[in-house]
This record gives structure tokens, sequence and C-alpha cells, in this order.
């Protein structure tokens, strides 16, 4: 078994009474709707955010329908954000296959989008319960706004490790949250046990972020994603911050002057890179990811030991020390 197999198996009927719902949610009388969304689940990805919301519930107490409402309502929408992503990064791949825009159109890939949203805000209403609404609309504005920041801090050439934390938070790390949030909100819980859970989320969602931005350093074509795809689009990320403020003056300089390019060569983005890892900045951003790591471990250490506390504390060991 696999390690993700095992962090599902507290939660493994639950899982397939979720693909159920997301099925029945999406379902249309549109031929051509029911093509995109039939290849677009046909790599459906680890289910890392649902599953978050059927532990957080069952950390709490027995999942119920409400609980794999919102886990649908998550995973609907964090697939909506990924689609317009990728029109707006012009990807044409993802987990290697092609995009929807790869195959059809920006069109096409908006609508479905938009598609997705609402299916996501209808399962969302199905829970019965206002404060997982509530939720859903404020992390769709928290991503929003974390793209937007970033392309705001891209274009005036922001280099700062805060600005860099203030938007991971936002476009990463508030679906996290807002996981742990909604599933422990679907079972009752106390406002205590959510506001744990949720700070938990944060260090899991600052982790997952950091370790993709750590992938870019090195590239992998089985995810379609080459070295240096970040910097490409003006993203200075956590490695390469640490190195601008610790690297030797004169070679910081010459680095700050290429990122003020408006287009690199693929020989600058990996003198851009390779001075990130000669820096040390990959091995900062490793030990940033297990501090959290341990705060994260604090934060669950205050719960019962159980398989589904053991399953939270592995979700982040995977974050962590994932390969792709």
């Amino acid at each position: 078994m696999d390690k993700l197999s095992t962090i599902q198996q507290p939660v493994q009927r639950e899982i397939e009474s979720l693909n159920s719902t997301i099925r029945m949610a999406l379902q249309t009388n549109s031929q051509l709707m029911n093509s995109v969304v039939d290849y677009y689940l046909g790599a459906k990805g680890k289910q890392i955010r649902p599953l978050l919301v059927l532990l957080s519930a069952r950390l709490c107490a027995p999942v119920n329908e409400a609980t794999v409402n919102a886990a649908a309502a998550i995973e609907l929408l964090h697939n909506a954000s990924l689609i317009h992503d990728d029109v707006v990064d012009e990807s044409l791949q993802r987990r290697g296959r092609k995009t929807v825009n790869g195959i059809w159109d920006n069109r096409i890939a908006v609508l479905v989008g938009d598609y997705f949203v609402s299916c996501a805000l209808k399962c969302a209403v199905k829970t019965g319960l206002i404060s997982i609404v509530d939720t859903l609309g404020m992390l769709g504005q928290e991503l929003a706004k974390g793209e937007i920041d970033q392309i705001s801090n891209v274009e005036a050439h922001v280099i700062d490790e805060s600005a860099y934390f203030e938007v991971i938070r936002q476009k990463t790390a508030s679906l996290f949250v807002s996981c742990m949030q909604m599933g422990a909100l679907s079972v009752g819980a106390s406002e205590e046990v959510i506001c744990k859970l949720m700070a938990f989320g944060e260090k899991l969602g600052l982790c997952f972020q950091i370790r993709d931005d750590i992938f870019d350093y090195f590239g992998d074509s089985a995810i379609g994603k080459p070295t240096g795809n970040d910097i490409r689009e003006g993203k200075v990320t956590l490695p390469l911050l640490y190195a601008l403020q610790h690297g030797k003056e004169e070679e910081v300089l010459q680095m700050k002057a290429l990122l003020a390019k408006k287009i690199l060569s693929v020989e600058e983005i990996e003198t851009l890179t390779r001075f990130a890892r000669n820096n040390g900045g990959i091995e900062y951003a490793v030990q940033v990811m297990e501090h959290l790591r341990e705060e994260g471990y604090q934060v669950l250490s205050e719960f019962e030991t159980s398989p589904v506390v053991d399953s939270l504390k592995q979700i982040l060991d995977y974050t962590i020390e994932r390969s792709k």
C-alpha cells in the first residue's frame, strides 16, 4: 500500500461517496460539457484537499452528508481555480496531460471553470450550513486576491520575503485552512477545535507551496514544469529571495538586474536558479518547512492519538517530502 492510500484509510468509504457526489454534481445535458468534464476528471489528482475536509470532520465526529458535500464543494472550487489558472498562465499541460484550454480553447476553459464554481456553490448549499457557504465564498475571494497580489508584485518587481508569505497564505494556504474549517463546521465542532485545525491547515498549506516552489529550481518534465518557470513569469520565490539576501553583493546586483528584465533567456533563467541553489536557497526553504512541520505537530499534539491524527501528520510529512 502506498503512502497516500495509508493516509486515506480512516475515511476510505467516505472518499467513494465523495467521488460519487462530485460526479452527480457535474451532470448536465450538454454533450460538450460532459465531454470536457469526463476528460478533466480522468486525471483527478491526489484529492488532498477534500481528504482534509473528511479527516478534519472525522477527528471530531462521524462524517455525515454535510461533510461529503463540503468536501465536494472544496474540490470543485479548487479545480475551477486550476482550470482558470491554466488560461491565465497559458499553460497547455497539467499532471502530464493537456489542459482544457490546450485541447479546446480559452472560451471553453473559462466556461467550464465557471460551471465548476457554480456546482461548488450548489454542493455548499446542500450542507444546509450557512457557515460553510460563507467559508467557501471567502475562500474564493482569498484565492483571487492572492493571484492578483502576485501579479501586482511581479509588475512592481517586489523582492520581499514578507510579501511572498502574504501571497502564498492567500493563494495556497487559505485553501488548506478552509478545508480544515469546513470539515469541522460540518460536524458542529467547537470554536476552539476549529481554530486549532485551521492553524494546522495554514502550516500545511504554506509547506505545500514552498515545496512546489522548490521544484521550480530543478524542473520536472513529468509534471510539465520546466526549470525556472516561476522566474520566467517574474515570480521570485523563497529560495531565490534568501539567496538575494545572503549572496555576495556584486553577484546579487547582477541577479537583480536580470530580474528587472521583461524577458529572460534560458541561460539567464539557469543563472538565477543556479545562484539560488549555490547560495543556500534550497536549504533555507527546507528549514522553513521543517519549522512549520514542528508547529503543525504541536497543534496535533493537543488531540488524542488516533488513526486520523496519524493521517494528518502523514499528510504534512508527505507534503514536505514529496518528489512532485
